[in-house]
């Protein structure tokens, strides 16, 4: 569970069993702690943060984020060649996001922007979002947090300089969202759109 998580479930939770105490007798205020309780159980469900086995196959990239792949296309980055993996987080996927390999960061960018649909292809350029930039001993790569129409923060967890590993946790997106991995063109890229994906733990693409 992220700690954020019982953060936010403390108040429907508190006022949920508080309703239920003093106002049993009450139909309108049981319908309410039923609200209140039910809001404060699917915060806890929201921000699990279940264990994943990483791979420890070399050259494998893995999974930034659990979701459904959307789409995967050709795309410059910084005038480099590369192509462009985009994952749809729904709200009932995990949301916490995972290092994609063993690497430094060596530069985050946050970007305010725009909010709309994750779905829509608009949503890589122009939405709210963390731009970090990962160097690996084969080359650097990228992994965008990015907000959507209903998910307005993006959490990282991470700092510049900091080295991270294969699956390690690097930050959380809030309810319903789209990550999206970059990759020069040499990799190459095991999934299509449509594949689902479990962050850490699928294989998304073989580079390095």
């Amino acid at each position: 569970m992220v700690i954020e998580g019982y953060k936010f479930a403390a108040a429907p939770l508190v006022l949920g069993i508080v309703a239920l105490i003093f106002g049993w007798h009450v139909l309108a205020v049981q319908i309410a702690a039923v609200i209140l309780l039910g809001l404060a159980i699917f915060i806890l469900y929201f921000f699990r943060d279940p264990q994943r086995r990483i791979p420890d196959e070399n050259g494998v990239v893995v999974s930034p984020a659990d979701g459904r792949v959307l789409e995967v296309v050709d795309e410059q980055h910084d005038g480099r060649p590369g192509r462009r993996i985009s994952i749809f987080l729904a709200i009932w996927n995990v949301h916490v996001n995972r290092s994609p390999v063993t690497g430094q960061i060596s530069r985050i960018d946050y970007r305010p922007g725009k909010f709309h649909m994750a779905m829509k292809g608009a949503a890589s350029a122009e939405n709210e979002q963390n731009i970090i930039y990962l160097d690996t001993t084969a080359g650097q790569i990228v992994v965008k947090q990015i907000a959507g129409m209903i998910a307005r923060r993006v959490v990282l967890w991470k700092q510049t300089g900091q080295t991270v590993a294969r699956g390690e946790r690097i930050g959380i997106v809030r309810f319903g969202s789209r990550v999206d991995l970059w990759l020069p063109l040499e990799a190459k890229i095991a999934v299509k759109p449509g594949d689902n994906v479990a962050g850490g733990s699928s294989i998304v693409a073989r580079w390095g």
